[in-house]
């Protein structure tokens, strides 16, 4: 069981990887996933996640999630051998928590493998051990933000994917993909990250 369950307090500070929670003064520094990103409110408002507690002996750090459907996702994959918290991270950044479940359901092992630092053999291993214990999940509500400036969103997108563990350079080369996929479009920074992340998957 997760030390700690859940986090209450103000948001000090977010981005797309993380976010600062103020709890009666102290300042708790929680990895999240695109998809906790988009539920989150305007910086100093209060807010409550729901948090893993992942223990190293080398490390310790706090993942957060909007939603509990997420939070079991997440741990579900952190117990198949290969997958760490930050893949995990990875993944439920750029494909919802209740798809994932879905391909694991269906034993969908090409669509598994689609997914960022998902092999073969990892993707046999998640539907012979999670086919069994995945439930299908809800879709949380969507939000709608108002756009930033390219250059700016540029910076944002690339800033975002190499903390998900990307070399620069092809952090910017899938952000560039996914900018030409979405030129007739004017994407949000969460969709223009979640095509990214395809991208560099591929």
């Amino acid at each position: 069981m997760s030390l700690i369950a859940h986090l209450s307090g103000t948001l000090a500070k977010k981005t797309p990887t993380d976010v600062v929670i103020d709890v009666q003064g102290v300042g708790y520094a929680v990895c999240i996933s695109l998809s906790t990103y988009e539920q989150l409110p305007a910086e100093q408002a209060p807010v409550t996640l729901l948090t893993h507690h992942h223990i190293r002996e080398e490390s310790q750090q706090l993942f957060g999630f909007s939603t509990e459907g997420e939070r079991d996702i997440f741990r579900l994959l952190i117990s198949v051998s290969g997958i760490g918290p930050k893949t995990a991270q990875t993944i439920l950044s750029g494909v919802a928590a209740k798809d994932v479940a879905q391909m694991i359901a269906d034993s969908n092992a090409s669509g598994l493998t689609s997914l960022p630092g998902i092999g073969k053999k990892t993707a046999e291993r998640m539907i012979l051990e999670l086919r069994d214990k995945v439930v299908r999940i809800e879709a949380g509500p969507t939000s709608m933000r108002s756009p930033s400036s390219p250059t700016g969103m540029r910076a944002d997108a690339v800033a975002a994917i190499v903390s998900l563990g990307y070399s620069r350079d092809r952090a910017e080369t899938a952000v560039n993909a996914a900018f030409s996929e979405l030129r007739d479009a004017s994407p949000t920074l969460e969709t223009l990250l979640k095509h990214a992340l395809k991208a560099g998957s591929r």
